[in-house]
Protein backbone atom coordinates (compact mmCIF):
# COMPACT_ATOMS: atom_id res chain seq x y z
CA UNK A 1 0.00 0.00 0.00
CA UNK A 2 2.93 2.57 0.97
CA UNK A 3 4.92 1.63 -2.43
CA UNK A 4 1.43 2.24 -4.23
CA UNK A 5 1.07 5.84 -2.63
CA UNK A 6 4.68 7.08 -3.92
CA UNK A 7 4.06 5.52 -7.41
CA UNK A 8 0.68 7.24 -7.22
CA UNK A 9 2.14 10.48 -5.61
CA UNK A 10 5.25 10.66 -8.40
CA UNK A 11 2.48 10.51 -11.21
CA UNK A 12 0.47 13.60 -9.59
CA UNK A 13 4.08 15.38 -9.52
CA UNK A 14 4.95 14.53 -13.07
CA UNK A 15 1.00 15.18 -14.48
CA UNK A 16 1.37 18.45 -12.45
CA UNK A 17 4.58 19.38 -13.80
CA UNK A 18 3.40 18.84 -17.43
CA UNK A 19 0.57 20.41 -17.07
CA UNK A 20 2.09 23.97 -15.64
CA UNK A 21 1.41 27.03 -17.69
CA UNK A 22 2.95 29.89 -17.98
CA UNK A 23 1.14 33.15 -18.31
CA UNK A 24 3.17 36.55 -20.19
CA UNK A 25 1.65 39.72 -19.39
CA UNK A 26 2.75 42.20 -22.59
CA UNK A 27 2.88 45.66 -22.01
CA UNK A 28 2.37 45.64 -26.10
CA UNK A 29 1.64 43.13 -28.15
CA UNK A 30 2.74 42.80 -31.99
CA UNK A 31 1.67 39.61 -33.46
CA UNK A 32 3.35 39.67 -36.70
CA UNK A 33 -0.08 39.32 -38.64
CA UNK A 34 -1.50 42.82 -37.79
CA UNK A 35 -0.34 46.16 -38.26
CA UNK A 36 -1.19 47.96 -34.93
CA UNK A 37 0.16 47.23 -31.51
CA UNK A 38 -1.94 45.57 -29.17
CA UNK A 39 -1.60 47.43 -25.45
CA UNK A 40 -2.06 45.10 -22.63
CA UNK A 41 -2.41 41.68 -23.77
CA UNK A 42 -1.18 37.92 -22.33
CA UNK A 43 0.27 35.20 -23.89
CA UNK A 44 -0.72 31.50 -22.01
CA UNK A 45 2.08 28.94 -22.83
CA UNK A 46 1.90 25.27 -22.11
CA UNK A 47 4.59 22.56 -22.92
CA UNK A 48 6.24 24.20 -26.14
CA UNK A 49 3.30 25.99 -27.86
CA UNK A 50 0.88 29.49 -27.40
CA UNK A 51 -2.57 28.04 -26.02
CA UNK A 52 -4.13 30.88 -26.02
CA UNK A 53 -4.10 35.19 -26.44
CA UNK A 54 -6.15 37.41 -24.37
CA UNK A 55 -7.09 40.73 -24.08
CA UNK A 56 -5.95 42.29 -20.77
CA UNK A 57 -3.42 40.91 -18.03
CA UNK A 58 -5.23 37.17 -17.38
CA UNK A 59 -4.83 36.68 -13.72
CA UNK A 60 -2.66 33.58 -13.09
CA UNK A 61 -4.06 30.40 -11.49
CA UNK A 62 -2.23 29.03 -8.33
CA UNK A 63 -0.25 26.46 -10.32
CA UNK A 64 1.02 29.12 -13.15
CA UNK A 65 4.27 30.62 -13.61
CA UNK A 66 4.04 35.11 -14.40
CA UNK A 67 6.36 36.65 -16.44
CA UNK A 68 5.92 40.07 -16.25
CA UNK A 69 6.77 41.81 -19.44
CA UNK A 70 4.05 44.29 -18.52
CA UNK A 71 6.67 47.40 -19.47
CA UNK A 72 8.07 45.34 -22.83
CA UNK A 73 7.16 45.25 -26.20
CA UNK A 74 6.56 41.79 -27.34
CA UNK A 75 6.91 39.93 -30.91
CA UNK A 76 7.53 36.91 -32.66
CA UNK A 77 10.96 35.29 -32.34
CA UNK A 78 13.05 36.40 -35.11
CA UNK A 79 14.71 34.79 -38.27
CA UNK A 80 17.45 35.62 -39.97
CA UNK A 81 17.98 34.22 -43.36
CA UNK A 82 21.47 34.69 -44.15
CA UNK A 83 23.79 33.62 -41.54
CA UNK A 84 27.11 31.50 -41.18
CA UNK A 85 27.46 30.06 -37.67
CA UNK A 86 30.79 28.20 -38.13
CA UNK A 87 32.78 30.91 -38.40
CA UNK A 88 33.21 34.85 -37.17
CA UNK A 89 35.49 37.36 -38.89
CA UNK A 90 38.59 38.58 -37.50
CA UNK A 91 42.31 39.07 -39.04
CA UNK A 92 43.32 35.42 -38.88
CA UNK A 93 40.30 33.83 -40.93
CA UNK A 94 42.30 32.65 -44.27
CA UNK A 95 45.16 30.92 -41.83
CA UNK A 96 42.31 29.57 -39.91
CA UNK A 97 41.59 27.77 -43.14
CA UNK A 98 44.63 25.56 -42.75
CA UNK A 99 44.76 25.44 -38.84
CA UNK A 100 41.26 24.59 -37.68
CA UNK A 101 40.03 20.79 -37.18
CA UNK A 102 36.34 20.21 -37.62
CA UNK A 103 36.18 19.94 -34.02
CA UNK A 104 37.59 23.40 -33.17
CA UNK A 105 34.80 24.52 -35.82
CA UNK A 106 32.08 23.08 -33.96
CA UNK A 107 33.03 24.20 -30.51
CA UNK A 108 33.38 27.65 -31.56
CA UNK A 109 30.10 27.50 -33.81
CA UNK A 110 27.82 26.43 -30.48
CA UNK A 111 29.19 29.89 -29.08
CA UNK A 112 27.96 31.75 -32.20
CA UNK A 113 24.50 30.29 -31.80
CA UNK A 114 24.05 30.83 -28.21
CA UNK A 115 24.95 34.58 -29.23
CA UNK A 116 22.58 34.20 -32.13
CA UNK A 117 19.53 33.04 -30.37
CA UNK A 118 20.15 35.33 -27.63
CA UNK A 119 19.86 38.14 -29.63
CA UNK A 120 16.24 36.93 -30.60
CA UNK A 121 16.76 35.27 -33.34
CA UNK A 122 15.13 31.79 -32.75
CA UNK A 123 15.37 30.49 -36.04
CA UNK A 124 17.89 30.94 -39.01
CA UNK A 125 18.78 30.22 -42.28
CA UNK A 126 22.60 29.10 -42.03
CA UNK A 127 23.96 29.83 -45.65
CA UNK A 128 27.17 27.03 -46.54
CA UNK A 129 29.90 26.28 -44.58
CA UNK A 130 32.04 22.91 -43.69
CA UNK A 131 29.45 21.05 -43.30
CA UNK A 132 29.46 21.33 -39.41
CA UNK A 133 26.67 23.29 -39.39
CA UNK A 134 24.37 20.17 -40.10
CA UNK A 135 25.89 18.90 -36.60
CA UNK A 136 25.28 22.18 -35.11
CA UNK A 137 21.47 21.33 -36.06
CA UNK A 138 21.01 18.33 -34.95
CA UNK A 139 22.96 18.97 -31.33
CA UNK A 140 20.13 21.89 -31.32
CA UNK A 141 17.44 20.04 -32.29
CA UNK A 142 18.41 17.25 -29.67
CA UNK A 143 18.78 19.46 -26.49
CA UNK A 144 22.78 19.26 -26.68
CA UNK A 145 23.43 22.75 -27.53
CA UNK A 146 21.71 25.89 -26.94
CA UNK A 147 20.91 28.09 -30.55
CA UNK A 148 18.50 29.12 -32.94
CA UNK A 149 16.27 26.83 -34.83
CA UNK A 150 18.78 26.35 -37.77
CA UNK A 151 17.53 25.16 -41.80
CA UNK A 152 21.07 24.25 -43.17
CA UNK A 153 22.64 24.34 -46.86
CA UNK A 154 25.83 22.24 -45.35
CA UNK A 155 28.34 23.26 -47.74
CA UNK A 156 27.31 26.04 -50.91
CA UNK A 157 27.86 24.76 -54.53
CA UNK A 158 30.30 26.64 -56.94
CA UNK A 159 32.26 26.21 -59.65
CA UNK A 160 35.68 25.81 -60.53
CA UNK A 161 37.39 28.91 -59.31
CA UNK A 162 34.49 30.10 -58.01
CA UNK A 163 32.98 31.96 -54.95
CA UNK A 164 32.37 29.33 -52.68
CA UNK A 165 34.93 26.82 -53.90
CA UNK A 166 36.97 26.04 -50.74
CA UNK A 167 40.25 25.55 -52.56
CA UNK A 168 40.23 29.48 -53.93
CA UNK A 169 43.61 30.68 -52.83
CA UNK A 170 45.65 27.69 -51.61
CA UNK A 171 49.12 26.49 -52.98
CA UNK A 172 48.71 24.31 -56.20
CA UNK A 173 49.67 21.18 -54.75
CA UNK A 174 46.65 22.02 -52.29
CA UNK A 175 44.52 22.58 -54.36
CA UNK A 176 43.38 19.18 -55.92
CA UNK A 177 40.09 19.10 -58.04
CA UNK A 178 37.13 19.23 -55.71
CA UNK A 179 34.11 17.94 -57.40
CA UNK A 180 30.36 17.49 -56.27
CA UNK A 181 31.00 15.98 -53.45
CA UNK A 182 32.93 19.29 -52.10
CA UNK A 183 30.82 21.69 -53.19
CA UNK A 184 32.26 22.24 -56.63
CA UNK A 185 30.50 21.93 -60.31
CA UNK A 186 31.41 21.94 -64.14
CA UNK A 187 28.44 20.98 -66.38
CA UNK A 188 24.84 19.65 -66.00
CA UNK A 189 25.19 16.03 -64.37
CA UNK A 190 27.90 17.65 -61.95
CA UNK A 191 25.01 20.24 -60.76
CA UNK A 192 22.91 17.83 -60.41
CA UNK A 193 24.98 15.02 -58.15
CA UNK A 194 26.06 17.89 -55.88
CA UNK A 195 22.72 18.96 -55.36
CA UNK A 196 21.94 15.04 -54.48
CA UNK A 197 25.05 15.08 -52.20
CA UNK A 198 23.60 18.29 -50.13
CA UNK A 199 20.30 15.87 -49.84
CA UNK A 200 22.42 12.82 -48.47
CA UNK A 201 24.29 14.94 -46.48
CA UNK A 202 21.24 16.10 -44.61
CA UNK A 203 21.05 19.32 -45.84
CA UNK A 204 17.43 21.64 -45.63
CA UNK A 205 17.89 23.68 -48.76
CA UNK A 206 20.50 24.46 -51.47
CA UNK A 207 22.72 27.23 -51.58
CA UNK A 208 24.71 28.34 -54.70
CA UNK A 209 27.40 31.28 -55.65
CA UNK A 210 25.73 32.46 -59.02
CA UNK A 211 28.42 35.26 -58.47
CA UNK A 212 32.01 36.28 -57.64
CA UNK A 213 32.44 37.32 -54.10
CA UNK A 214 33.61 39.96 -52.02
CA UNK A 215 35.64 37.77 -49.37
CA UNK A 216 36.82 34.67 -51.81
CA UNK A 217 40.37 35.40 -53.00
CA UNK A 218 39.50 35.65 -55.96
CA UNK A 219 40.04 39.18 -58.38
CA UNK A 220 36.19 39.30 -59.84
CA UNK A 221 33.31 39.43 -56.99
CA UNK A 222 30.71 40.11 -59.87
CA UNK A 223 31.16 38.02 -63.01
CA UNK A 224 28.87 35.16 -63.33
CA UNK A 225 30.07 31.32 -62.67
CA UNK A 226 26.61 29.12 -63.84
CA UNK A 227 25.56 28.71 -67.11
CA UNK A 228 21.42 28.64 -67.43
CA UNK A 229 21.74 25.33 -67.71
CA UNK A 230 23.57 24.37 -64.58
CA UNK A 231 21.17 27.06 -62.74
CA UNK A 232 18.37 24.98 -63.99
CA UNK A 233 19.85 21.64 -62.87
CA UNK A 234 20.25 22.77 -59.71
CA UNK A 235 16.79 24.41 -59.29
CA UNK A 236 14.72 21.55 -60.93
CA UNK A 237 16.87 18.95 -59.04
CA UNK A 238 16.50 20.91 -55.49
CA UNK A 239 12.81 20.67 -56.10
CA UNK A 240 12.46 17.15 -56.39
CA UNK A 241 13.83 17.03 -53.17
CA UNK A 242 11.69 19.52 -52.00
CA UNK A 243 14.13 21.76 -50.82
CA UNK A 244 14.33 25.45 -51.81
CA UNK A 245 17.22 27.19 -53.29
CA UNK A 246 19.24 30.55 -52.86
CA UNK A 247 21.93 32.86 -54.69
CA UNK A 248 24.53 34.36 -53.48
CA UNK A 249 24.79 37.52 -56.62
CA UNK A 250 26.30 40.27 -56.30
CA UNK A 251 27.11 40.71 -60.07
CA UNK A 252 23.39 41.72 -62.31
CA UNK A 253 24.14 38.62 -65.15
CA UNK A 254 24.33 35.77 -62.69
CA UNK A 255 21.96 37.22 -61.00
CA UNK A 256 19.32 37.52 -63.91
CA UNK A 257 19.85 33.87 -65.09
CA UNK A 258 19.18 32.72 -61.19
CA UNK A 259 15.79 34.78 -61.38
CA UNK A 260 15.24 32.96 -65.01
CA UNK A 261 16.09 29.63 -63.58
CA UNK A 262 13.80 30.02 -60.80
CA UNK A 263 15.91 30.74 -57.90
CA UNK A 264 13.52 31.31 -54.59
CA UNK A 265 15.74 34.45 -52.63
CA UNK A 266 18.59 36.27 -53.96
CA UNK A 267 21.26 37.21 -51.28
CA UNK A 268 23.04 40.43 -51.63
CA UNK A 269 21.90 41.68 -54.81
CA UNK A 270 24.05 44.84 -55.17
CA UNK A 271 24.34 45.39 -58.42
CA UNK A 272 20.76 44.74 -59.12
CA UNK A 273 19.41 46.47 -62.18
CA UNK A 274 15.60 47.65 -62.80
CA UNK A 275 14.82 45.18 -65.07
CA UNK A 276 16.28 41.91 -62.73
CA UNK A 277 13.87 43.76 -60.01
CA UNK A 278 10.76 43.29 -62.32
CA UNK A 279 11.63 39.92 -63.43
CA UNK A 280 11.27 39.31 -59.71
CA UNK A 281 8.61 40.95 -58.86
CA UNK A 282 7.32 38.36 -61.56
CA UNK A 283 8.25 35.52 -60.99
CA UNK A 284 8.14 35.97 -57.20
CA UNK A 285 11.29 35.78 -56.24
CA UNK A 286 12.57 37.39 -52.30
CA UNK A 287 15.93 39.36 -52.13
CA UNK A 288 17.70 38.80 -48.82
CA UNK A 289 19.79 42.05 -48.71
CA UNK A 290 22.33 41.52 -45.85
CA UNK A 291 23.22 45.37 -45.10
CA UNK A 292 25.08 45.24 -42.33
CA UNK A 293 27.47 42.65 -43.97
CA UNK A 294 28.18 45.17 -46.57
CA UNK A 295 28.44 48.02 -44.17
CA UNK A 296 30.78 46.32 -41.82
CA UNK A 297 33.23 45.06 -44.54
CA UNK A 298 33.48 48.41 -46.56
CA UNK A 299 34.62 49.89 -42.75
CA UNK A 300 37.05 46.79 -42.32
CA UNK A 301 38.38 47.13 -45.90
CA UNK A 302 39.95 50.67 -44.61
CA UNK A 303 42.09 48.47 -41.78
CA UNK A 304 45.73 47.66 -42.95
CA UNK A 305 46.18 43.93 -43.03
CA UNK A 306 42.51 42.97 -42.32
CA UNK A 307 41.63 41.37 -45.57
CA UNK A 308 43.63 39.79 -48.28
CA UNK A 309 44.70 42.23 -50.83
CA UNK A 310 42.65 40.86 -53.26
CA UNK A 311 39.50 41.44 -50.94
CA UNK A 312 39.77 44.91 -50.04
CA UNK A 313 38.82 46.55 -53.53
CA UNK A 314 35.84 44.59 -53.63
CA UNK A 315 34.83 45.34 -50.40
CA UNK A 316 35.64 49.07 -50.86
CA UNK A 317 33.19 48.57 -54.50
CA UNK A 318 30.32 46.41 -53.23
CA UNK A 319 30.27 47.10 -49.52
CA UNK A 320 28.59 50.77 -49.85
CA UNK A 321 26.30 49.87 -52.82
CA UNK A 322 23.87 47.29 -50.66
CA UNK A 323 21.88 49.81 -48.48
CA UNK A 324 20.83 51.84 -51.75
CA UNK A 325 20.14 48.74 -54.04
CA UNK A 326 17.81 47.95 -51.23
CA UNK A 327 15.85 51.09 -50.66
CA UNK A 328 15.57 50.86 -54.79
CA UNK A 329 14.17 47.03 -54.72
CA UNK A 330 11.96 47.85 -51.94
CA UNK A 331 10.06 50.85 -53.53
CA UNK A 332 9.85 48.71 -56.66
CA UNK A 333 7.91 46.13 -55.44
CA UNK A 334 10.39 43.49 -54.71
CA UNK A 335 9.73 41.33 -52.02
CA UNK A 336 12.05 41.17 -49.00
CA UNK A 337 13.39 38.89 -46.46
CA UNK A 338 15.52 39.62 -43.70
CA UNK A 339 19.18 38.36 -43.51
CA UNK A 340 22.52 39.99 -42.33
CA UNK A 341 24.99 37.56 -43.32
CA UNK A 342 25.88 37.04 -39.96
CA UNK A 343 29.88 35.82 -39.42
CA UNK A 344 30.79 38.21 -42.14
CA UNK A 345 30.78 40.97 -38.88
CA UNK A 346 30.36 39.80 -35.41
CA UNK A 347 27.21 37.41 -34.46
CA UNK A 348 24.56 38.99 -32.14
CA UNK A 349 24.75 41.92 -33.70
CA UNK A 350 21.71 40.78 -36.47
CA UNK A 351 19.40 43.57 -35.13
CA UNK A 352 21.28 46.06 -36.43
CA UNK A 353 19.76 45.15 -40.33
CA UNK A 354 16.22 46.71 -38.78
CA UNK A 355 17.63 49.82 -38.04
CA UNK A 356 19.26 49.75 -41.52
CA UNK A 357 16.59 48.69 -43.47
CA UNK A 358 14.55 51.19 -41.55
CA UNK A 359 16.87 53.95 -42.39
CA UNK A 360 16.73 53.21 -46.09
CA UNK A 361 12.79 53.91 -46.25
CA UNK A 362 10.95 50.21 -45.31
CA UNK A 363 8.30 51.19 -42.59
CA UNK A 364 9.27 49.27 -39.25
CA UNK A 365 6.48 46.98 -39.00
CA UNK A 366 7.27 45.72 -42.29
CA UNK A 367 11.31 45.09 -41.13
CA UNK A 368 9.76 43.37 -38.66
CA UNK A 369 7.17 41.09 -40.74
CA UNK A 370 10.36 40.33 -42.72
CA UNK A 371 11.81 38.54 -40.11
CA UNK A 372 8.86 36.85 -38.72
CA UNK A 373 5.69 36.21 -41.23
CA UNK A 374 7.88 36.49 -44.33
CA UNK A 375 10.91 33.91 -43.48
CA UNK A 376 8.69 31.42 -42.28
CA UNK A 377 6.85 31.17 -45.73
CA UNK A 378 9.38 30.86 -47.21
CA UNK A 379 10.90 28.31 -45.15
CA UNK A 380 7.50 26.34 -45.64
CA UNK A 381 6.75 26.39 -41.63
CA UNK A 382 3.99 29.04 -41.29
CA UNK A 383 2.15 27.00 -39.20
CA UNK A 384 4.56 26.82 -36.60
CA UNK A 385 6.52 29.89 -36.24
CA UNK A 386 6.11 33.57 -37.75
CA UNK A 387 3.52 34.77 -35.88
CA UNK A 388 2.24 34.97 -32.08
CA UNK A 389 -1.33 32.92 -32.56
CA UNK A 390 -2.81 29.73 -30.86
CA UNK A 391 -1.03 26.46 -31.38
CA UNK A 392 1.98 27.79 -32.83
CA UNK A 393 5.34 27.36 -30.55
CA UNK A 394 6.30 29.48 -27.78
CA UNK A 395 8.90 31.51 -29.85
CA UNK A 396 8.83 34.87 -27.99
CA UNK A 397 10.95 37.81 -27.79
CA UNK A 398 10.38 41.89 -26.07
CA UNK A 399 11.81 44.82 -26.44
CA UNK A 400 12.18 47.58 -23.87
CA UNK A 401 10.58 50.11 -26.34
CA UNK A 402 8.28 49.82 -29.14
CA UNK A 403 10.09 49.29 -31.91
CA UNK A 404 7.77 51.41 -34.01
CA UNK A 405 8.58 54.35 -32.17
CA UNK A 406 12.42 53.99 -32.14
CA UNK A 407 13.56 50.73 -34.43
CA UNK A 408 17.21 50.99 -32.42
CA UNK A 409 15.72 48.81 -29.62
CA UNK A 410 15.61 45.67 -32.12
CA UNK A 411 19.24 45.83 -31.64
CA UNK A 412 19.02 44.70 -28.13
CA UNK A 413 16.17 42.37 -27.00
CA UNK A 414 15.35 41.97 -23.31
CA UNK A 415 13.48 38.49 -22.99
CA UNK A 416 14.38 35.33 -25.58
CA UNK A 417 11.86 32.75 -25.36
CA UNK A 418 12.22 29.59 -28.03
CA UNK A 419 9.64 26.59 -27.90
CA UNK A 420 8.92 27.82 -24.15
CA UNK A 421 11.62 27.66 -22.94
CA UNK A 422 13.18 31.01 -21.53
CA UNK A 423 17.10 31.67 -22.57
CA UNK A 424 17.32 35.53 -21.35
CA UNK A 425 15.11 35.81 -18.77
Amino acid sequence: MKKLCIILYAVCIVFSAAAQRTVIHCGNLIDGKANDVQPQMTIVVEGNKIISIEKGFTKPGSSDKLIDLSKKTVLPGLVDMHVHLEGETNKDQNLQRFTLNDADIAFRSTVFAKKTLLAGFTTVRDLGGSGVNIALRNAINQGLVVGPRIFTAGKSIATTGGHADPTNGYRKDLMGDPGPKEGVVNGVEDARQAVRQRYKDGSDMIKITATGGVLSIAKDGSNPQFTGEELKAIIETAKDYNMHTAAHAHGAEGMKRAVLAGITTIEHGTKMTDEIMDLMIQKGTYFVPTISAGKFVAEQAKVPGYYHPLVVPKALEIGPQIQQTFAKAYKRGVKIAFGTDAGVFPHGDNGKEFTYMVEAGMPAMEAIKSATIVPAGILGISDKIGTLETGKFADIVATDENPLKNIKTMEKVSFVMREGVVYKP
